[in-house]
């Protein structure tokens, strides 16, 4: 019997590798894609859109926050990958008394780094997850080696009304990694916030995200004739928030997002 420990500090007991996990979140169900669990993954969310194949192929056991007990059930897994955020509490509670559930919680870089290896440890590929950790960690040392000036930006992941992000969250530090000041950095988590407060905070650049709302050229278009001293630009959500193997095209990406703003 292997013990361990979730991003909680709440006990999972598994007797043996599992041989049949149900993965609740789409960042971590690519991650199990790439550390090479093609047999072992038997469900998924219909949001966990990455790998292609697997979203054509794998059972799909509802969204994240109403997962269909009942399919989780037949498929009997012997493992269940839950987030604290992105699954509800009520769900995750009524399936642990049926099966192992590992629930991560991710408010940052190291968190998500932390995430990977426990992942690869608990399915059996823990050289796979370090190899991983240690091109994740390398890519964002040469991104820190680069000589670049902070660049005030609010990023939007909502409209109708508004909403950015804050302190204590995996988006705020991938953009200090990118060398980005979150102008709304006092407030805590995901905050709503007006146009009057986009204002007055003069970010250098408003960053709209494709996810989860999915704001596109439009919105960009409308918010620019609001802000006209401030760039306002789409970005990648899933780049910005997929905690995971994903987290290796982060550095570049952020990059690339500086010379778009010419800084």
């Amino acid at each position: 019997m292997a013990i361990f420990s979730d991003q909680l500090g709440h006990i999972v007991s598994l007797p043996h590798a599992p041989d049949r996990i149900v993965s609740l979140v789409p960042s971590q169900t690519e991650l199990l894609h790439y550390l090479g669990l093609q047999e072992e993954v038997v469900g998924i969310t219909k949001f966990c859109i990455h790998p292609d194949e697997w979203f054509r192929e794998k059972e799909r056991v509802g969204g994240t926050k109403n997962v269909n007990i009942e399919k989780i059930k037949a498929l009997q897994p012997d493992l269940i990958l839950a987030n604290k955020e992105e699954n509800e509490e009520a769900q995750i509670r009524e399936l642990e008394t049926f099966f192992p559930i590992w629930v991560s919680d991710i408010c940052g870089y190291d968190d998500a780094l932390k995430m990977i290896k426990a992942v690869g440890l608990m399915v059996n590929k823990e050289d796979r997850a370090n190899e991983l950790v240690a091109a994740i960690e390398t890519g964002f040392q040469k991104l820190a080696s680069e000589n670049f000036q902070k660049v005030n930006v609010s990023y939007l992941i909502w409209k109708d009304p508004y909403m950015t992000i804050g302190r204590q969250t995996f988006i705020n530090d991938m953009l200090q990694k990118g060398g980005f000041a979150n102008v709304f950095q006092d407030f805590l988590r995901y905050p709503q916030i007006d146009i009057e407060q986009l204002k007055e905070k003069k970010p250098d650049a408003v960053f709209l995200s494709t996810e989860p709302y999915p704001f596109s050229q439009k919105h960009a278009d409308e918010l620019q004739r609001q802000l006209t001293h401030t760039k306002v630009i789409l970005v990648d959500g899933e780049l910005f928030s997929w905690y995971g193997s994903r987290m290796l095209q982060m550095p570049k990406y952020l990059t690339s997002l500086r010379q778009q703003l010419s800084l």
